[in-house]
């Protein structure tokens, strides 16, 4: 799994469930050190529509981030909103992840689920809009 994805799928995780693996990371007294405090700022959203799959400024949107240090590699985390103990958290689970540490795998089964819970729920919205799909027949 690439960081990249790994940091997406982190910032979808519920707070309790990265708060919990996060926790159970440092237990064993790696040392941590937090480079960058969470921090609540804006950030512009850029989104890309379907049709043309053409991109465009959404607008502005509330987001936190933080940097971390542990067992001397560096972790970074950003989500939406303004929620500073959940990025701190996933700052320190791609740490982990980034230095292969033994949480590793929990924090790549936690990204699975996360991952499975998307799909669940992108299905559920597109068998919710299916029946509202208009078709049209051309005369001829």
């Amino acid at each position: 799994m690439s960081r990249e994805h790994r940091c997406a799928l982190l910032a979808e995780a519920d707070k309790a469930e990265l708060i919990e693996l996060a926790d159970a990371c440092i237990a064993d007294g790696a040392r941590v050190r937090v480079l960058v405090g969470p921090e609540v700022g804006c950030v512009t959203a850029q989104v890309r529509e379907p049709v043309l799959e053409q991109r465009f400024l959404l607008g502005d949107v509330l987001a936190c981030r933080a940097e971390v240090e542990l067992a001397g590699h560096r972790g970074w985390a950003m989500r939406l909103g303004d929620d500073r103990a959940a990025a701190l958290a996933a700052a320190v689970l791609d740490a982990e992840a980034q230095s292969g540490r033994p949480r590793t795998a929990e924090i790549d089964a936690l990204c699975e689920r996360i991952a499975a819970r998307r799909e669940r729920r992108e299905d559920q919205e597109w068998a919710e809009l299916a029946p509202t799909v208009v078709e049209f027949e051309e005369l001829t």
